[in-house]
């Protein structure tokens, strides 16, 4: 399982809800978290990029111990953390469209900070391919 913050989806969520204040649970800010999920789901590159304030971002992938075990098995060279400057969410869904397979992301330990004007998600996800995890799977974030 992965964890990922979605500091750019912070800034858009700063400018859709001004007056809101992001507490655990705040409608708005599920909202937004369901249309990133959904929109890998359906393979919609338009609503996932119009989620982001600056599309082409860098993404820093981290993995977890259990996941950079597995793929140490096959790709001894495999470090916890590698920068990519070419991942971001353009070239995430991208791949997603592209691909024949189905994609979705799950979520589990979603994670609201808010000072009322600014707010930052973090949640635990698996990537799932066909409705399993991939061995060895690009990860985005």
């Amino acid at each position: 399982m992965k964890s990922r913050s979605l500091a750019a989806i912070s800034l858009a969520l700063a400018l859709a809800f001004p007056q809101a204040f992001a507490a655990e649970g705040d409608p708005g800010i599920l909202a937004v978290i369901e249309s990133f999920r959904t929109s890998i789901i359906d393979k919609d590159r338009e609503r996932f990029l119009d989620l982001f304030v600056q599309q082409d971002v860098p993404w820093q992938s981290v993995l977890d111990d259990k996941s950079l075990a597995q793929i140490q098995g096959k790709h001894p060279e495999a470090i916890k953390a590698r920068f990519k400057k070419e991942n971001n969410p353009v070239a995430f869904i991208d791949g997603i469209v592209a691909s024949k397979n189905r994609s979705e992301e799950t979520f589990s330990n979603i994670k609201i900070d808010s000072d009322g004007e600014v707010a930052a998600v973090t949640f635990d996800y698996s990537f799932l391919s066909n409705g399993n995890a991939p061995t060895g799977a690009r990860n985005a974030g």
